[in-house]
């Protein structure tokens, strides 16, 4: 128990630095800035291995599965990569929710700031929850991997190009709940008007945003869990991804036009981690295998959308 409060009191200490001191003034963050903290979130992220390694080595961490101090590194960072590369769509989705509110990209990383705060406790409960399905009904484990398959395919027919935050029903029972106004006064969440209090469009996009996550969490914690059971693994990996999420939105989203091709490697992680789930009954799959998949996959991404060119361009040349 005293590791679990040691790392939530570390976490704690990261939001603290982060919002009062790094980012006390609101200004946008420019690429150069957000490429600078997701190395420095991904680097603390990587370190951490180090501790997980320390832990397990010295026997100080509940290890029900009799794991290795080196299979407990390999799965929390297969987990951890897991995390960040489902983030992606979740970066997406972000986007569209800022642009749909008319959020200024000066307020955009206090309102995340916020999220995460919201996503830390929704995404503990939802982990605790998890791993106690699994440790007392193992057959849970093939619900999680057909829900993942379920995902992966309606991820490879539709996309995410047809999400309209307005006509959502979070922001539809916002509505009725609590006054809204369109009006952006600061980094304000409420503001006075007419004598009520009532929420800005930053409030609104919070709200939205934390809701969303907690969608896609159903996606991700099961991936994880696919990968071990071992609740401190799974809940500092999904932890440490949702740290740097913030400054790899700002990175990303910039980017997200020219890599057309990376949905296509989430369908492909969320299917290989499914189908993993689906026989870990019947198959055993090592975790340097799914660490490989997961790596190529997102690199397969990347090098398809930079070397295939856009439609539009193959038609012009012909």
């Amino acid at each position: 128990m005293l590791i679990w409060g040691a790392f939530i009191f570390l976490v704690c200490i990261f939001l603290a630095l982060d919002l009062g001191i790094f980012n006390k003034k609101d200004h946008i963050i420019r690429s150069k800035e957000a490429a600078i903290w997701t190395a420095i979130w991904f680097a603390v992220a990587m370190s951490f291995s180090a501790v997980i390694y320390w832990l397990f080595s010295k026997g100080i961490i509940d290890n029900p599965t009799d794991l290795t101090p080196g299979d407990a590194v390999l799965k929390y960072i297969t987990g951890y990569l897991i995390e960040l590369s489902l983030s992606i769509d979740n970066v997406f989705v972000i986007a569209v929710i800022f642009s749909a509110f008319g959020i200024p990209t000066i307020y955009q990383h206090r309102v995340l700031f916020w999220g995460i705060l919201g996503a830390i406790v929704f995404r503990a409960l939802m982990i605790l929850f998890g791993v106690v399905l699994i440790n007392e009904f193992e057959w849970i484990i093939y619900v999680f991997g057909v829900f993942l398959l379920y995902t992966a395919y309606k991820m490879l027919r539709t996309g995410n190009s047809d999400f309209n935050p307005k006509e959502s029903f979070v922001f539809k029972q916002i509505k009725k709940i609590y006054p809204i106004t369109t009006v952006i006064s600061g980094h304000n969440f409420f503001i006075k008007k007419m004598g009520l209090t009532v929420a800005t469009p930053l409030f609104v996009a919070l709200i939205v945003i934390e809701l969303t996550d907690v969608m896609f969490a159903l996606d991700s914690i099961p991936a994880i869990l696919a990968i071990t059971a071992n609740p401190f693994i799974v809940f500092s990996s999904n932890i440490l991804a949702i740290l740097g999420l913030r400054s790899m939105y700002f990175l990303v989203s910039r980017m997200l036009t020219n890599f057309r091709y990376i949905h296509y490697s989430l369908v492909v992680i969320l299917a290989f981690v499914g189908l993993k789930m689906v026989s870990s009954h019947y198959v055993s799959v090592r975790e340097w295998v799914s660490l490989t998949v997961i790596i190529s996959s997102l690199i397969g991404g990347v090098v398809a959308s930079l070397l295939i060119p856009k439609k539009e361009e193959v038609i012009e040349d012909s």
